[in-house]
């Protein structure tokens, strides 16, 4: 005759066996068959949540990590935990992530390096297929800026001028989308423009402010006090629509260049293999937290716009940011590293 364990002893021997352990999500995802109210609860996390930020702290992608942090950390009775972990232009502390188990416990905070490093280096990863993409937080167009004197105000007149006298024939970067907003321009006019290097905006501006560089694409709160005080002057603003901050100040589309839309931005990223039910509620809570008047308040000092679409809209989005300065690079003959 054969012997079966109770069902009391058969659980306790299931709560034990490996492959059970391996099957209990830490950030449950299943769906409840008890009704939608009990599938929201099974989606919230057990136990402390890490966002890996793979940037120095301080910068946008940073704040607003923390940012988050905070708000979801009550929402979620769990620790939010922010990390920095900085190094290979944000390749290092990604890949912590595109390895991790992908229970929604741990995420990356990611900037449009992301995107930008596909273009530029061999990463340890794919950017897509290594990733579940839950939401873009926001985003931060950039200001085509030369200096007071500099005897072109339009992105037009600035491609004459530099067909005419090609010593003016440059542009400041400083890696990322500031870099490769230069390298569209001069893929969209056609142009050799010379790309000057620095190690960040900062070090660029007092050359831009001489007019020892002729023009530099750079973050709206990076060059807005520069612009007030005149110092600099804004030849256009890469945004789809011009700028409540700079109404004046047309679009780069308004002046004829079609399409070009450049911009920084941060997303929330998980590993691969997220259950849906998990990454839909990561986004949801993100959605209304940032949707907060002092969240929206503290993303406009950033000169930020708060965007948190669905995980279907991020993932296109992010997928055509790769497409985009991955063919950027290619056309500006930039070998990946």
């Amino acid at each position: 005759m054969t012997h079966h364990p109770s069902p009391l002893l058969a659980r306790r021997l299931a709560l034990f066996s490996p492959l059970a352990l391996l099957a209990v999500p830490r950030l449950a995802a299943a769906q409840s068959a008890s009704g939608a109210g009990t599938a929201q609860a099974t989606t919230c996390p057990d136990r402390a949540v890490r966002i890996i930020v793979p940037y120095t702290p301080g910068g946008a992608t940073d704040i607003a990590a923390r940012l988050m942090g905070e708000r979801l950390t009550p929402r979620w009775k769990q620790p939010v935990v922010v990390e920095n972990r900085a190094g290979g232009n944000g390749i290092v502390g990604t890949e912590v992530v595109a390895k991790s188990p992908p229970d929604g416990l741990n995420l990356a905070c990611v900037s449009v390096v992301h995107a930008v490093n596909v273009a530029l280096y061999n990463t340890p990863y794919d950017a897509m297929d290594d990733f579940t993409v839950v939401t873009v937080i926001y985003s931060v167009p950039l200001v085509m800026v030369a200096a007071p004197d500099f005897p072109a105000n339009t992105p037009a007149e600035a491609a004459a001028l530099m067909k005419r006298e090609p010593a003016r024939a440059n542009f400041a970067g400083t890696g990322g989308t500031v870099h490769l907003a230069g390298a569209m321009f001069a893929a969209r006019t056609g142009q050799d423009i010379e790309h000057v290097p620095y190690r960040g905006s900062t070090a660029a501006h007092p050359d831009l402010m001489a007019g020892r560089v002729s023009v530099m694409f750079d973050t709206l709160p990076a060059v807005m006090g520069h612009v007030q005080s005149g110092k600099l002057k804004a030849l256009a603003v890469t945004s789809s629509a011009r700028l409540p901050t700079l109404p004046a100040v047309p679009t780069m589309i308004e002046s004829g260049f079609d399409g070009f839309e450049a911009s920084t931005w941060g997303a929330i990223l998980g590993p691969k293999g997220m259950p849906a039910p998990v990454v839909d509620k990561i986004a949801t809570d993100t959605r209304t937290v940032f949707g907060e008047e002092a969240m929206r308040t503290r993303l406009d000092a950033m000169g930020a716009t708060p965007v948190c679409n669905s995980p279907a809209e991020a993932t296109a989005f992010v997928r055509s940011e790769i497409s985009k300065w991955s063919t950027v690079a290619k056309q500006a003959g930039i070998e990946r590293q």
